[in-house]
């Protein structure tokens, strides 16, 4: 950091300010126009880059963590875990992952080449067969039992949402008349609270439409499987407030799926799973969304983490049979309804 203003240098300076790009061959008859925000761009691969930095840049500016004496540890499923990673290791801060078994390998792989310990957890909780509140008190024994332990708790920290003020500021600023809607992947709710408020706060129109998982809790569904990580949850957050949304809609795992494979096709945008799903929400909204609207799809991360599922024909295969045919005709059937 610049001891002068706090700002971060080095490849930390390059998060943030992520392009943002028009899907025109996605659905050429489509009577709104749709805008992608690339958070895939910053140099973690994605949005959790923003709430990484954001939640340790007060303590490292103001010498609360302290290289070869501070150790930070988080509960992640991937992305967070390689931004807090990228960040501890340009600091040389030690730092602790707590991941589980859904938790894709090579996200696992670049931790640990950015330096991060990382330790797995392959137990579910007996009450609610989930690994994340496992995860979570695996966490707490930690920082209990390490001395000068710092949890940034990205399921509570007001400074992960306020990270996406900046998310939703870009986004009006670069979509030539601002955005009517704004979809947005919600897991431990910070972005979706982040562009909320910031919305808010300066009273900008817009619709925002929170995108949820099948079998996620997060607005009051019963729990189910999900195999795509990176949107729902088994736990709702503390972030998580009424309101903050003023539409919900649940994507099946498979409309994740062939929304990531029609992007590449026709986009030739390579992108994660959550990514295909507000892909699959803005859709399955065409006929609720007026002719002229603009509307904005954040875009959380790359797709290359993805390649030995959602990419792999053969996983796809598995567990949804053979479904290469709907890549063209699927039409959605997941539900939307108004928070």
């Amino acid at each position: 950091m610049r001891e002068s203003d706090g700002e971060p240098t080095g490849v930390l300076g390059t998060i943030g300010g992520t392009p943002l790009v028009e899907l025109t061959r996605l659905d050429p008859s489509s009577p709104f126009r749709m805008y992608a925000k690339l958070e895939a761009h910053n140099p973690g691969g994605s949005i959790k880059d923003r709430s990484a930095l954001e939640m340790l840049r007060d303590r490292i500016r103001d010498g609360r963590l302290v290289p070869g004496r501070s150790v930070v540890v988080e509960s992640s499923s991937g992305n967070l875990g390689i931004g807090l990673a990228q960040v501890c290791g340009y600091f040389g801060l030690r730092f602790i992952c707590v991941v589980d078994p859904r938790t894709n390998r090579q996200n696992i792989a670049i931790m640990r080449a950015l330096g991060a310990e990382v330790e797995v957890v392959t137990e579910t909780d007996p009450a609610t067969g989930e690994y994340l509140p496992m995860r979570i008190r695996r966490v707490r024994e930690l920082v209990e039992r390490i001395d000068h332990a710092y949890w940034p708790d990205q399921y509570s920290n007001l400074l992960n949402p306020r990270a996406h003020h900046a998310t939703m500021r870009e986004i009006f600023e670069q979509v030539p008349g601002g955005v009517d809607y704004l979809f947005c992947a919600t897991s431990s709710c910070g972005t979706l609270r982040g562009c909320a408020e910031y919305a808010r706060a300066n009273r900008l129109p817009v619709t925002i439409v929170a995108v949820d998982a099948e079998g996620s809790v997060l607005f009051g569904n019963a729990p189910g499987p999900r195999l795509i990580p990176g949107h729902g949850a088994a736990v709702r957050p503390k972030l998580y407030g009424e309101g903050l949304a003023d539409a919900v809609v649940h994507v099946a795992d498979l409309d994740c799926v062939v929304s990531c494979r029609r992007l590449a096709a026709r986009e030739s945008i390579l992108a994660g799973g959550s990514s295909g799903a507000v892909v699959a929400a803005a859709l399955s909204m065409r006929d609720r969304i007026p002719p002229g609207s603009t509307c904005a799809l954040i875009f959380p991360d790359r797709g290359e983490r993805y390649l030995d599922t959602i990419y792999d024909d053969d996983w796809v295969t598995e567990r949804f049979g053979d479904v290469s045919h709907l890549w063209k005709e699927r039409k959605s059937t997941m539900g939307v309804a108004p928070c």
